[in-house]
């Protein structure tokens, strides 16, 4: 479902180019779940980012669901983001103008795939039935998170990215969140890569790969 094969990504800096990816390759099959872990300065967020089609490597190659990225200008990679994928970050994203509900329909509508049965579905089992009037502000960091994991799956993504998305919660709230998360995954054929430092976290995954220095440790790989 994922393919990513021999990617590098050098950044410039005052000092000459700073290469951050080093030929970095891994798969991802459809239902799976990878953790992504690493050292701060590892690559992580660079490697989501370059997936998500919101940078672009200097070279190697990327396919999702056999759609290659590499040959997408800016406005079709804009629109396949709508559609093809789902992102969940750590800072939660969500639209101050709108109420609950019309952030949980927000990435299904842009993508055209606005399903009024799951999204109730997806409120009820995220706990945001009573809250659907309210405005995200008005709502704890754990409803703030879980409501951004619903907005991202409500358009039934092939895959699902997500950046540190318990990072801002305490630990009751974060394993709530993945608990809710794995439940409504295992429901479907969405796959997940998911950064992450925690190996509490990166345990409730099906696999974990670790970058170090550019490069995918194949040795801490499980």
């Amino acid at each position: 479902m994922l393919q990513v094969d021999d990617l590098i990504k050098h950044y410039p800096t005052a000092q000459g180019p700073l290469q951050v990816l080093d030929g970095v390759s891994l798969q991802l099959a459809p239902g799976e779940s990878l953790a992504l872990m690493g050292e701060s300065g590892s690559g992580k967020s660079t490697l989501l980012h370059l997936i998500a089609g919101l940078d672009r490597p200097d070279s190697g190659c990327i396919a999702v669901n056999g759609q290659r990225l590499d040959g997408l200008n800016e406005s079709a990679l804009a629109r396949w983001r709508r559609s093809g994928i789902g992102l969940v970050f750590q800072q939660f994203n969500l639209i101050g103008s709108l109420k609950v509900a019309d952030n949980l329909a927000f990435q299904a509508r842009l993508a055209g795939r606005h399903d009024r049965a799951w999204q109730a579905q997806l409120a009820q089992r995220l706990g945001l039935n009573g809250l659907l009037d309210r405005y995200p502000e008005q709502l704890s960091g754990g409803q703030q998170q879980r409501l951004a994991i619903g907005r991202a799956l409500a358009a039934r993504p092939a895959l699902l990215l997500a950046d540190e998305p318990t990072g801002n919660l305490d630990e009751a709230s974060s394993d709530d969140v993945m608990q809710l998360l794995m439940e409504l995954l295992a429901d479907s054929p969405t796959s997940l890569l998911m950064v992450t430092h925690s190996p509490r976290i990166a345990a409730r995954l099906a696999r974990r790969v670790v970058l170090h220095n550019g490069r995918l440790d194949d040795a801490a790989a499980h």
